[in-house]
């Protein structure tokens, strides 16, 4: 349900314990504010080094046949040629020109960062990071919070959610240190994002976290878990292996946040969480935040949440209103070639992530991009984090212009200055369509969003149209 009850100014009643509903204990667009993605300094635990443990899979079967064949060993099903024949998103929604510029009614929050409960210190590391307004979802979200409501909180990506729940998260454990905080999400990119966020902003407070994550030495976050620590932040395999060896004591934490939660259903981790969630205190406040909603996650929420929870949407429309979408129709597979590389020797085309389905196929294609004369990295769930890291911080920087990835990279990520994405492969489904496209376009740029599709799936109309333009 939609809180209707908040007001000018900030009710200090504490509404952490409570009951839940029945059966809980199972389980850079700024907007003239600040939103995650900027460094900081002071936390312990970010560690990185070999093996994924929390990849779910991806297709079984090696749909891309472009730069040649083969097959990926991933968990989730597949099918030979599922683009052709698999594709679920109408292709009207992959077309979508950008707004141009008009001058739109500004966003009048109801709070400012003065107003915020929360200390100096906070106040003068968010001063630092050179923002003076709160982002919508803030404004709405983080009063809530501060009071310890449950909170739903859907915003787009870029829109300040990290923040949105990391203020009042630490303010309360400035405020009684015997406060802890659990933050899972869903991939690893994304806690190493959130744990970042939370070192610039917990600057100076003398508030500590740890970052839990698979790929990465669990005998150091063991260590570490046994250091005075607030937060806790991490992926739910490594984080339901730390509780089942006793490293990790659930019962210690107030307050747990889930991030971008409806990919944790997507991913397969539903019964992790759950297991995650029985070992916490029953009286807790619970905060769900995503780009996306879904009835699933409508039906988890309800399911985890008090019953007064608090639910603020500030979407305005599904895909970034700075996206010039488009499709590339293709005849055949070998065609599908030739348009990528016809595409990349564009001089427009400077900063590209191109999305397949498997990661086998993400090798092959890098490989193949490379001895193109490509500069390009690759991402997926069955590269060390040392890899992955080291991809990511080379497109990043611009020592390559492409990443090749999976969907593990389509979440959470804050990567300037991407010009375009290329969906060489169509996504399972419209919400991952989003998250991948909302890689580009960040930030009020511009950016580009082609797709993709087999011809036979474009009636002759729209062929005949994106012929026309394309002459």
């Amino acid at each position: 349900m939609d809180n209707k009850k908040q007001t000018k100014g900030f009710d200090n009643k504490n509404r952490s314990n409570r009951k839940f509903n029945k059966g809980n204990s199972s389980s850079r667009n700024r907007q003239g504010g600040f939103s995650s993605g900027r460094s900081g300094n002071g936390s312990r635990g970010n560690n990185s080094s070999s093996r994924f443990s929390n990849n779910r899979g991806s297709s079984n079967r090696n749909s891309n046949r472009g730069f040649g064949r083969g097959r990926s060993n991933g968990r989730r099903g597949g099918g030979r040629n599922r683009q052709k024949s698999g594709v679920t998103i109408p292709i009207e929604k992959l077309i979508n020109k950008r707004i141009e510029s008009v001058e739109e009614v500004a966003y009048k929050p109801m709070f400012t960062v003065d107003d915020l409960p929360i200390d100096q210190q906070i106040k003068n590391n968010i001063a630092k990071k050179g923002f003076n307004n709160l982002t919508p979802i803030q404004d709405k979200a983080i009063p809530a919070i501060a009071v310890g409501q449950d909170v739903v909180g859907i915003a787009d990506t870029g829109s300040g959610k990290t923040a949105a729940f990391l203020i009042p998260a630490i303010q309360k454990a400035m405020k009684n240190p015997e406060k802890k905080t659990l933050i899972v999400t869903p991939t690893r990119e994304l806690a190493l994002q959130i744990n970042k966020e939370f070192r610039s902003l917990s600057l100076g407070t003398n508030i500590f976290s740890v970052v839990c994550i698979g790929g990465t030495d669990i005998k150091n976050q063991k260590f570490f878990l046994q250091k005075r620590h607030n937060f806790v932040i991490g992926t739910p395999g490594r984080l339901l292996d730390l509780i089942n060896q006793k490293a990790l004591k659930t019962k210690d934490f107030d307050t747990l946040v889930l991030d971008e939660v409806d990919r944790m259903l997507d991913m397969g981790f539903i019964d992790d969480v759950d297991k995650i969630i029985k070992s916490l205190p029953e009286y807790r406040q619970t905060l769900f935040f995503s780009a996306t909603s879904s009835k699933q996650v409508e039906t988890l929420m309800r399911k985890f949440l008090a019953v007064d929870f608090a639910k603020f949407s500030v979407k305005k429309r599904d895909t970034s209103k700075n996206v010039d979408q488009d499709i590339v129709p293709i005849q055949n597979l070998e065609q599908k070639v030739d348009k990528l590389l016809e595409i990349l020797s564009k001089t427009e085309v400077e900063k590209t992530i191109i999305f397949v389905r498997t990661k086998r196929f993400a090798d092959k294609l890098s490989n193949d991009l490379y001895k193109n004369g490509h500069k390009v990295a690759t991402l997926h769930g069955d590269k060390s984090q040392s890899h992955r890291k080291r991809s990511l911080d080379q497109f990043k920087y611009n020592k390559v212009s492409i990443l090749v990835a999976t969907d593990v990279a389509a979440r959470g990520l804050d990567i300037p200055d991407v010009t375009h994405v290329i969906n060489y492969d169509v996504p399972e489904n419209y919400d991952d369509y989003i998250h991948r496209i909302g890689r580009t376009g960040r930030a009020d740029n511009t950016g580009y969003a082609l797709t993709f599709v087999h011809a036979s799936q474009v009636d002759r109309k729209m062929l005949e149209q994106l012929n026309a333009n394309a002459a």
